[in-house]
């Protein structure tokens, strides 16, 4: 298998782009090599509101998390509360870490959408340097109990 670039130039290179959506049928299209699949300026910002909702959620189950922390104390001698506050914190963690990656994928697509003459290197950019900033968290929390 070769590079990103050398498999979207082939992709890209072949009749009709080379690519087919899954179901498509036998080809489908008008024959004008123009495709039939377009891109938008209020899709790319109606998938970047729908992430940015996902963050909110988020937000919203960060809220209720911490309310039903309150109160919770780690102290006098119980294993089990000690747990919980570490299955706590991991969880805090994470949906933080998972609202701050929402709102940056947020912006990317609104960028992109905002962007649409960019070329494809540039929109690449954006995502290639959002997956640096956010990868996935490892398991956190149960490894000393």
């Amino acid at each position: 298998m070769g590079s990103f670039a050398q498999e979207w130039a082939q992709l890209k290179s072949g009749p009709g782009g080379g690519m087919r959506l899954a179901g498509a049928g036998d080809g489908g299209g008008k024959g004008d090599g123009k495709g039939d699949v377009q891109s938008s300026k209020a899709a790319w910002t109606a998938a970047g509101s729908a992430v940015g909702g996902l963050s909110g959620d988020t937000k919203k189950a960060l809220s209720g998390l911490e309310t039903g922390q309150q109160g919770l104390g780690t102290g006098g001698g119980v294993e089990s509360a000690a747990a919980q506050a570490e299955v706590y914190q991991s969880w805090k963690t994470y949906l933080e870490k998972l609202s701050g990656r929402c709102t940056a994928l947020q912006g990317a697509l609104e960028r992109a959408g905002n962007d649409l003459l960019l070329t494809d290197d540039n929109i690449r950019g954006l995502f290639v340097e959002l997956g640096k900033q956010y990868q996935d968290t490892p398991a956190v929390g149960g490894e000393g109990k």
